[in-house]
């Protein structure tokens, strides 16, 4: 974190430090209770799309991640902020259940609410995805 960093540009990344710790209750910590945490309804034939909702929906929806891939780290490399809204870009490194790793974009917007993070929206290729899922 800089020292520059405003409270939600700080909050934004303390959520990628819960991803990069494997800390579900730090990340939780940083999501309003009635969390919106969004993903490409083309996910859905892994019961990974949609909205999940509050901290019910992110645990369950963490909880399936791993019955469908091997390994997951985000690498946040951009965070552009604009009033109660942060956006990143970064790359993803994903390892399917049979082994296979790949780097794939990803854009997340996060919108801000009272020192929490009200919306989380996951952008990504799903093709790209299902091809490494099945791989």
């Amino acid at each position: 974190m800089s020292v520059s960093d405003s409270p939600n540009l700080e909050l934004v990344r303390a959520a990628y430090d819960a991803f990069h710790r494997r800390d579900p209750d730090a990340l939780l910590d940083v999501l309003a209770p009635d969390v919106r945490w969004v993903h490409p309804d083309g996910m859905s034939t892994y019961d990974l799309g949609g909205t999940a909702h509050g901290h019910a929906g992110v645990r369950g929806f963490l909880a399936r991640v791993p019955t469908v891939l091997n390994g997951m780290r985000l690498e946040p490399h951009e965070f552009v902020e604009s009033g109660d809204r942060v956006v990143v870009f970064g790359v993803r490194h994903v390892t399917s259940v049979r082994g296979h790793t790949e780097r794939l974009k990803f854009v997340h917007s996060w919108t801000l609410h009272e020192g929490k993070a009200a919306v989380m929206e996951d952008i990504f290729d799903t093709v790209l995805f299902h091809r490494l899922i099945e791989s």
